[in-house]
């Protein structure tokens, strides 16, 4: 009987200028949707996104949820919360932050999304990025993407030659 290979990680990488293009439609997209009065962006990842959308909507109040759970075998592990959101963003929040904005660059299998959920249950999430396994926990969201796609984000890569997709040259 033959042996099954694994399923081959898509590779989705994005550029500086297509992710500032798609925070920005974020932006648009939330624009109108509610009463932010703050962000919560989400350690690392939602701190650039969270800035370009804070600027499009005019929010100056942003704090920081920081939550490590990627281990470096880009495999998500037990999730640690080093730091919650500070008393001022709590305070403008409103019951169980209604007025607050979470700002996350992607929801993978949720996982984050549910821990940060359980401290600002009323906030409206929004990530740029979503794949099928977290998406039901996000509010909104730009583009989906399969479970099995690694998203290379721009800070996480430097200017390279990328083969085919075939790996034919």
């Amino acid at each position: 009987m033959p042996t099954e290979t694994p399923p081959q990680e898509k590779a989705f990488p994005v550029s500086w200028d297509q992710f500032h293009r798609d925070a920005r439609a974020l932006a648009w997209r939330l624009s109108g949707q509610g009463d932010f009065r703050g962000i919560a962006c989400i350690t690392r990842g939602g701190l650039v996104p969270a800035a370009i959308v804070a600027r499009e909507l005019g929010i100056r109040l942003i704090d920081t949820f920081c939550v490590a759970s990627y281990n470096e075998n880009k495999e998500q592990g037990e999730l640690n919360i080093i730091k919650g959101v500070n008393s001022e963003l709590l305070a403008v929040g409103g019951d169980g932050g209604k007025h607050i904005l979470i700002v996350d660059d992607l929801v993978d299998t949720g996982a984050t999304a549910r821990l940060v959920r359980s401290h600002l249950p009323n906030a409206h999430f929004a990530t740029v990025y979503a794949k099928p396994k977290g998406r039901p926990l996000v509010d909104t969201f730009i583009t989906e993407v399969s479970q099995d796609t690694w998203i290379y984000f721009p800070w996480d890569t430097g200017l390279a030659f990328q083969p085919p997709i075939s790996g034919r040259g």
